[in-house]
């Protein structure tokens, strides 16, 4: 047990320190524009448009499939008493 947690503790720390080697900056990566970001902003935004009106479909749905159900058991405990 003890090997393993030695074996752990060496792996986490190499990780530690091999981390910082790894990040880039992202100033020099990024270099896109305001309109992009417009553009990007703006399909996200057709996205959550058309995300709305169907959950509350399935909600409606759901709500109705729920209620259907439980008035066929209704009926159905009715019948048998």
């Amino acid at each position: 047990m003890q090997s393993v947690k030695t074996v752990l503790t060496t792996f986490a720390l190499v990780l530690m320190a091999v981390s910082p080697a790894l990040a880039t900056d992202t100033s020099k990566t990024y270099n896109s524009g305001i309109l992009v970001l417009l553009f990007v902003g703006f399909c996200a935004l057709l996205i959550v448009a058309q995300l709305v009106p169907a959950v509350l479909a399935l909600f409606g749905m759901t709500k109705e499939a729920a209620k259907s159900t439980s008035g066929k058991k209704l009926a159905a405990s009715v019948r048998k008493h």
